[in-house]
């Protein structure tokens, strides 16, 4: 036990190692946000968010539009949570993911409840706010 079978030469062990690393940083440069949005696909997936929110008017929620690259909490004549208002952070395209994944997590003490536990359903979402609410 802890000794490596001598079948395989130190060459073959830091090729492993080498390719292990490589994999291991594919992994972790990997998220959600990464991932490729279906713009259309998003479209149909925002109609669930329009019980709170639209694109062009605010209402239960704030409104979306230009919220990619907008700071969070800004969006004139919304009431917003003083956690939301106060967070300091702007909506990239990897906030709206942890957003989306879990607002109570990303933000406590902000008023939205709802989550999207789906990776691919984010990346569509964000890729339609990125390319229709602008």
């Amino acid at each position: 036990m802890g000794q490596r079978s001598t079948r395989f030469g130190a060459t073959h062990w830091r090729q492993v190692t080498a390719c292990a690393g490589a994999l291991s940083a594919l992994v972790l440069w990997w998220s959600p946000a990464n991932a490729a949005g279906d713009t259309a696909r998003g479209e149909v997936l925002y109609q669930g968010c329009q019980d709170c929110h639209s694109i062009e008017k605010n209402d239960v929620g704030p409104m979306h539009k230009s919220i990619v690259g907008r700071d969070a909490g800004t969006v004139p004549g919304y009431n917003y949570s003083p956690a939301l208002r106060n967070a300091k952070i702007v909506w990239t395209e990897e906030n709206l993911d942890k957003w989306l994944t879990s607002p109570q997590d990303f933000i406590p003490g902000t008023k939205m409840f709802y989550e999207v536990k789906n990776p691919q359903d984010r990346a569509d979402l964000i890729a339609f706010l990125k390319e229709r609410a602008r």
